[in-house]
């Protein structure tokens, strides 16, 4: 599907907490507002019409093709896709939604001014006339110690459900998960091949009972969507996007060597990332009032 042209970057304006979600008062150190760039109206109805989909920067075809269908799906059905503009899962995310027509929010570690990465510049123009960017950091400000772990708490409060499509076991998209744990939201991920590191840790949250989601209509009934199966993920025209096959979602493919699922073997997940929390968020706090 050809996009149009991105235009002119709009003016990013300072909208102050008392007019942002009240879901993000419940993060630690709550912002004291965001920057916008695009249509704040994407931010209204958080977290009961929002939903995160993250992952690795390093996604297989797999995980990319799951994304889109999953992104896809969610955006006709009116749900906001909610993800951090990173490499890989991330940018899947945003650009499906767009394609389907959706909405989606871009949540940055940098300023909501400074894309990151740069190589997509192309796309923040796109999501900033389009879609929805925002930060919490100011304007001008380039990434920093710290600055992605801060973003991902917002991506946790701003969505009802998180979904990790591909991840190892230490991924910005795990500490998304984690914030999600701590504000009582719901965690659900995408089966991988056991043998690809890129789902380590997707596959970890599914063994320690994040929900499973094996096709677009699990991820529409967590939602309560009627009717969720496959016409969701079809377009106007019948016809599907460039997703996986049906049933593919369910699909793990030959089995291999367990590798690094062992790796947190004795200790749950939701009490390793529980733990790793404190000191992570504490962290990046200091490196950016220090920055």
């Amino acid at each position: 599907m050809s996009r149009p042209a991105a235009g002119p970057a709009p003016t990013p304006r300072w909208v102050a907490a008392e007019a942002l979600p009240a879901a993000l008062c419940n993060v630690s150190h709550p912002p004291a507002g965001l920057w916008v760039l695009g249509d704040v109206d994407s931010l209204r109805g958080a977290p009961d019409r929002h939903v995160a989909i993250v992952g690795t920067r390093e996604a297989t075809p797999y995980g990319m093709r799951v994304a889109t269908e999953l992104a896809t799906a969610c955006a006709r059905a009116g749900l906001v896709v909610v993800s951090g503009l990173a490499r890989g899962i991330d940018a899947v995310a945003h650009r499906a939604a767009l394609d389907a027509g959706g909405e989606t929010v871009a949540v940055q570690g940098t300023g909501v001014d400074v894309p990151y990465p740069v190589s997509h510049r192309a796309l923040h123009a796109l999501l900033a006339n389009r879609a929805t960017v925002i930060s919490e950091v100011e304007l001008g400000t380039t990434a920093f110690r710290g600055c992605f772990p801060r973003r991902n708490r917002l991506i946790a409060a701003l969505s009802k459900i998180v979904v990790v499509v591909e991840a190892g076991h230490k991924s910005g998209a795990i500490n998304t998960a984690t914030h999600a744990l701590e504000l009582n939201g719901t965690v659900a991920a995408v089966p991988g091949r056991v043998d690809v590191p890129q789902s380590a840790g997707s596959n970890q949250l599914i063994f320690d009972g994040a929900q499973m989601i094996r096709s677009p209509g699990d991820l529409l009934t967590l939602f309560g969507v009627p009717d969720a199966p496959a016409a969701m993920s079809r377009g106007p025209d019948g016809r599907r996007p460039a997703g996986p096959e049906p049933g593919e979602l369910g699909e793990l493919g030959e089995m291999g060597g367990l590798g690094d699922l062992g790796e947190l073997e004795g200790e749950g997940f939701a009490e390793f990332a529980r733990r790793m929390l404190d000191a992570d968020l504490a962290r990046s706090i200091q490196n950016y009032q220090s920055y």
